[in-house]
């Protein structure tokens, strides 16, 4: 055990200096119209009304997308739409929008690190699902940041547990203030998309406490009215039909009341499906495009329950069980009471254009700026030289997350703009083109995708060009558009800025020309640790000896494929935890970004009130532009009896700053920032003794630290 130390703390006379507070409670208050007992009782009245058949009908998906409804009883018919973000028009259903609004991805919404902004860009999105009559946002998706080669990075929203959870929070209050069911997605453990179906995630019970699940507890107190089950396996049953999974863990431990969906053509047992306390099958029922489905023969609960029950293998219980938290969640967010559909909402679209680009402002993180190349200033009448691969095409992820957007805004039209005839556009240039031009903007990327994983390196045309590059012009920026961190590791040291500018949305190409060119500060850092190679990260091993990446839906739909065991091994050691652990240095660290000015941290202070322990630290801009700077702190236990992190970051605070202006940031901790998970009383435990408190710009740029005790 540790050394238990009295110390007193004095906290100064606050200063005239301005206060920016870290607020963890700071997101919109949720609580459902009705309320869970009276949605309840209203439920059980509708259920009396209904025939088995009918509540069989119920509960499994209605024409792929759509919650079955009965009319007769009030139960209107609703659709579920993808994704996390934005709103994604399926063509091949009736649509009641004609647009909808291409956001950046959530991952660069997180590198925002701005809870303001996940609240405004949620909001948003759940106008627009208001405007199209639908009731069911499929969204967020929080699965961590596991690998940098998952093909759905993108959707989530990084490697960190405290992060996501901020701002998943935000998210989902705000989306459901506008009357609209947020979806918390996929549950759980689904940080691959390589032969998802097939996948078996072995992970103990502490690291699914802190790493895995705080997001959803946090959707989930947050909340939010629907979860959604994963492809994959958890611990050798797959999840949409594990009763450990829905009854245990997220209904006790996490105490989630309303309704669980499955992922689409998840299941694969109609008896475990039914008893393993899953409320909707989605969608149903086999469709003829698919022929893999065919194959598995008929699995599906509507088609199966009346059998079954005959069968004595379930009971008619078990159908209204699930019957009645369908209806219940729909009564307890007003679905029954108003219309879904609201044509105001049609009026919010260039407020929401707005939101995507202060969005994509403030997530693009600037890696890299050798002897301050950037920003260009329009008025140096330097030769820009514009190439690559996503100048004049919009760089965006594929599959039920894409959003197809409008009035998109190209990289070559947004960067003519400003730079009139100083920019030169060349698909192919020569290498006189490339020698002469003072400044050389490269666009590199990767076009992330649902059903497969990405690479982590760039193909080597796409390295070899870099190369040659460098070495004909000592001036290159290279701009890249991704999902997740790529290996950069052979060419960083060749090239003089790097701006990573993730999938930026239908106008984020216009903050990117801003930022190229100085009209806007960059602030956005790093939600994930970019490794130096893949060997490095701590789920490499993660695909079977003999097989490769692949692209395309034929292997997602191999359900023969014998099942593939993924052991976390490395336990709660993800992302920076990891590379802490073991000292390996990553090209890029977690919370790293560069800004146009400076900013030094001074005066960290600590008082303490009871079991609450106020920290705060000033601020201040040193250089000569306005900036945003992102103050995190990070807590460290200094003598554990179980293994734990160097660090962890248990507060954040993105505060804005003119030249030479000073500002207070204040952070709160509490009992549950000091905890671990332990797995000999299943819940939080702390242990009296020394903590040490680093506050910083990046989980390794650490500017001040200080001790307290916890008794």
């Amino acid at each position: 055990m540790k050394k238990l130390v009295v110390i007193m703390f004095i906290l100064v006379s606050i200063s005239s200096c301005n206060w920016q507070s870290e607020d963890k409670t700071s997101m919109e208050q949720f609580s459902t119209p009705i309320s869970y007992e009276e949605a309840d009782l209203r439920a059980c009245e509708i259920l009396k009304q209904m025939t088995l058949n009918e509540k069989i009908q119920l509960v499994g998906g209605h024409d792929l997308f759509f919650i079955k409804g009965y009319p007769q009883y009030g139960i209107e018919q609703f659709y579920l739409s993808d994704a996390t973000q934005g709103v994604h028009l399926r063509k091949d259903l009736d649509s009641l929008l004609e647009k909808s609004t291409a956001f950046p991805c959530p991952i660069a919404l997180t590198a925002t690190w701005n809870t303001d902004l996940a609240r405004d860009y949620a909001r948003s999105i759940g106008e627009e699902c208001r405007a199209g009559n639908i009731a069911v946002l499929l969204g967020p998706g929080i699965n961590i940041y596991r690998i940098s080669q998952n093909g759905r990075n993108f959707e989530y929203f990084g490697e960190d547990p405290y992060l996501a959870s901020r701002m998943v929070e935000n998210y989902v209050s705000a989306l459901q203030n506008t009357g609209t069911i947020a979806t918390l997605k996929h549950f759980v453990c689904n940080n691959t998309d390589f032969r998802r179906r097939v996948s078996n995630s072995i992970v103990d019970e502490r690291t699914l406490h802190e790493i895995y699940l705080p997001a959803f507890k946090a959707g989930i107190d947050a909340g939010a009215m629907a979860v959604m089950t994963s492809y994959n396996q958890l611990n050798g049953e797959w999840s949409a039909q594990n009763p450990y999974l829905i009854k245990e863990i997220l209904r006790k431990d996490l105490g989630f009341r309303w309704l669980v969906m499955s992922d689409w053509w998840s299941t694969f047992d109609p008896v475990k499906s039914i008893k393993s306390g899953l409320d909707l099958e989605m969608p149903g029922e086999a469709i003829e495009r698919i022929p893999a489905l065919g194959k598995l023969g008929d699995v599906y609960v509507k088609s199966n329950a009346q059998q079954l029950i005959d069968d004595g293998k379930v009971e008619p219980g078990d159908i209204d069980r699930m019957a009645r938290s369908i209806i219940r969640t729909c009564i307890a967010m007003g679905l029954y009471e108003r219309p879904v559909k609201d044509d105001s909402y049609l009026d919010n679209y260039p407020q929401h254009a707005e939101v995507a680009l202060q969005t994509a402002r403030e997530s693009m993180v600037l890696l890299k700026n050798s002897g301050g190349i950037l920003p260009v200033s329009p008025e140096s009448n330097k030769k820009i030289l514009l190439t690559g691969e996503y100048v004049t095409r919009l760089a965006a992820g594929g599959g039920s997350a894409a959003v197809e957007g409008y009035d998109h805004v190209m990289m070559l039209d947004a960067l003519k703009e400003i730079y009139k005839d100083n920019l030169i556009y060349a698909e192919d240039p020569t290498d006189e083109q490339i020698a002469t031009a003072d400044i050389v903007l490269l666009s590199i990327g990767t076009d992330d995708h649902e059903g497969w994983d990405m690479p982590f390196e760039f193909p080597d045309s796409v390295d070899r060009k870099i190369f040659h590059y460098a070495q004909l012009n000592e001036n290159i920026v290279v701009l890249i558009n991704s999902g997740g961190g790529r290996r950069m590791t052979q060419w960083n040291d060749q090239v003089a800025a790097i701006l990573y500018c993730w999938y930026p949305g239908q106008n984020g190409n216009k903050a990117l020309a801003e930022i190229i060119s100085g009209a806007t500060n960059p602030s956005g850092k790093l939600p994930i640790t970019i490794e130096k190679q893949f060997q490095d990260s701590p789920g490499y091993r993660y695909i079977p000896d003999g097989e490769e990446l692949y692209t395309g839906d034929e292997e997602d739909w191999d359900l023969w494929h014998p099942i593939i065991d993924i052991h976390y091994d490395e336990g709660i050691f993800v992302g920076y935890r990891w590379y802490e652990k073991k000292n390996i240095e990553p090209l890029y660290h977690f919370g790293h970004g560069l800004s146009y000015t400076t900013f030094a941290y001074e005066e960290l202070e600590v008082a303490r009130d009871n079991f609450i322990y106020r920290v705060r630290i000033k601020v201040k801009n040193t250089g000569k532009l306005y900036g945003k700077e992102i103050v995190q702190l990070y807590v460290s236990d200094m003598e554990s009896s179980v293994a734990r992190p160097v660090k962890e970051l248990k507060g954040f605070s993105k505060v804005d700053l003119e030249p030479g202006e000073s500002r207070w940031v204040e952070f709160t901790l509490q009992r549950d920032d000091f905890a671990f998970w332990d797995t000999q009383t299943h819940g939080w435990k702390v242990e009296p003794g020394e903590f040490r408190i680093k506050v910083g710009s990046s989980s390794r740029d650490i500017r001040a630290e200080t001790s307290i005790y916890w008794e």
